[in-house]
């Protein structure tokens, strides 16, 4: 197949793998939110989710074939495993899609086969073909991925392939799905499919790591160089365990190392056109948004989109900078999004310039969702001099791509100091509309407010992580809270940003409750592990 030849397929997993990640569990409304910046950012393909696994699921990967799958966008793929049942989820989930992908997959490492599938090698070479050709009878963009491929026979793994394909296989994924081999093997690997599968012309060969070992990214673009064409990745890497290959690094690595890459495609060192479809320009703002969504804080030392990506502290570094940024640095931080922080509102900046420095940072806003964040600019200009547009992003991401607001804080007050014990009193609506005042105390400010949060809302759980960072420089920058909740072995997470740090601890902590609650009351119930054996989720992941 040469349709992608030229290129690489950016095929992105967040919504399935990257929602593996321990705490990561996003609603719909918020999957809708990503699966929209990720078709503004340029990706070919969107892996929605997994159809079979809830009725969540199903909703969710329906919503996003609807209002995302449409004419010109990204095709929105649905995961399924080989039983009919899962295709036949995933046919009817994707049905609205004006480009839809089923992606099919069973094990084929002999220690799956053993001690996971309890199937043979024999009964495998009949499953794979068999379903394949059954997802056709959904959809004309069938994927096919042996599950552990890195650590499977490879002469068995080609006949399995060549069967696929025979079956309808428009695509077949070659998942590391424990990040165990190196890159000279997994190029190696790639090369040996080009070279022994007969009928390999007829399909992409598409590749699926993990970062166990830290070489996910590495071992991508050596699969590259040996024929992959579709690269299978998420948004700062997030992901089951150590995460997937990052989207970011692969499509900058591209983009920065153009000359050495180009030959691989048949083009001249020299050529100037783009390896990807990514549309850079938004990678900043996609990261923002998956790290606020799913809780997740990006390390500040992280490739790209890392808050010291672009810092320079060593003054043998700073005098090279100043004197010519490329004596260390090998991108423009503008490439990815990054501003140079330009202040361009304050408290008496009106809703249209408001609204019309929105649309310029990317931001799709309903007229509800601009007045809800034009209330809280408002606010916020009256604590900050000045308004950045980073400030204005933590707007829309803590006022718009927020849970249902179940529970409202109404007020927080705190007493503390080295003589004094951290006092908390929270003032809060419950969800049907009765206003609850407590007191706590706690062993400091933040303590004492999730204690008193806890005494009104009465939801049992374990805080299990808290964290802080300032979204600007200055005495009244933003700070940003991330909250990680445990209940019964689910984790939830919340996200705020205020002024003041308490504030947002207590908003932060509320939104997780929120997602809380929301899931206890929604009648919706996650498949059990048992029920629906979703320990092959992370096939092909």
């Amino acid at each position: 197949m040469t349709t992608s030849e030229d290129r690489v397929i950016i095929f992105d997993t967040t919504l399935r793998d990257g929602e593996q990640s321990p705490g990561a569990a996003l609603n719909i409304d918020e999957k809708l939110a990503i699966a929209r910046q990720l078709s503004l950012l340029g990706v070919d393909v969107i892996e929605a989710g997994f159809p079979y696994a809830s009725s969540g699921d199903f909703e969710a990967v329906q919503k996003i074939a609807e209002t995302v799958g449409v004419e010109g966008g990204p095709t929105i793929c649905g995961l399924a495993r080989t039983t009919r049942a899962d295709i036949e989820a995933a046919g009817k989930a994707l049905k609205p899609a004006a480009k839809a992908r089923i992606h099919t997959f069973i094990a084929t490492s002999d220690i799956h086969l053993s001690y996971k599938l309890k199937k043979t090698r024999a009964e495998v070479l009949e499953i794979a073909p068999e379903m394949v050709a059954y997802a056709k009878t959904f959809v004309d963009d069938v994927e096919f991925s042996p599950e552990d491929a890195g650590r499977s026979d490879p002469e068995f793994l080609y006949q399995v392939l060549e069967r696929a394909i025979a079956a309808g296989a428009t695509t077949v994924n070659i998942p590391d799905t424990v990040g165990y081999t190196t890159p000279a093997e997994f190029g190696a690997l790639i090369g040996g499919i080009k070279e022994n599968v007969p009928n390999i012309d007829q399909a992409i060969i598409s590749v699926h790591g993990h970062n166990d070992l830290g070489l996910a990214v590495a071992n991508f673009l050596e699969a590259v160089k040996n024929g992959a064409r579709q690269l299978e990745c998420t948004i700062n890497g997030i992901g089951e365990r150590a995460g997937n290959a990052a989207l970011e690094e692969l499509v900058m690595a591209f983009h920065v190392r153009r000359q050495y890459f180009n030959p691989f495609f048949g083009r001249p060192p020299e050529s100037e056109a783009p390896l990807t479809n990514i549309n850079t320009r938004y990678i900043y703002k996609t990261s923002r948004l998956v790290s606020s969504l799913t809780g997740m804080s990006v390390q500040p030392n992280k490739a790209i989109v890392g808050a010291n990506a672009f810092a320079h502290e060593s003054g043998i570094h700073q005098d090279g900078v100043l004197k010519n940024k490329l004596t260390y640095e090998i991108m423009d931080a503008q490439l990815i999004g990054l501003t140079d922080n330009q202040i361009v509102l304050g408290k008496l900046s009106g809703r249209h310039a408001f609204q019309t420095r929105l649309q310029e940072l990317g931001f799709e806003l309903s007229e509800e969702e601009v007045n809800k964040a034009f209330i809280r600019f408002k606010d916020m200009a009256d604590k900050k001099r000045e308004i950045t547009d980073w400030d204005l992003e933590s707007i829309v991401n803590t006022e718009i791509q927020q849970p249902p607001e179940l529970f409202r804080l109404e007020l927080v007050q705190v007493s503390c100091g080295d003589r004094s014990r951290p006092t908390a009193t929270v003032t809060i609506r419950t969800p049907n509309g009765e206003e609850l005042t407590d007191v706590a105390i706690g062993t400091g400010p933040v303590d004492a407010v999730c204690k008193a949060v806890n005494r009104v809302v009465n939801v049992p759980n374990d805080l299990i992580e808290f964290s802080v960072q300032s979204i600007t420089a200055g005495i009244d920058a933003l700070g940003e809270v991330t909250i990680r909740l445990r209940h019964e072995g689910l984790v939830y997470s919340g996200h705020a940003a205020n002024t003041d740090i308490v504030v947002a601890s207590a908003e932060a902590y509320v939104n997780a409750l929120n997602r809380l609650y929301a899931f206890l009351h929604s009648g919706v119930e996650k498949v059990s592990l048992q029920k629906s054996q979703s320990a092959e989720v992370v096939a092909g992941g």
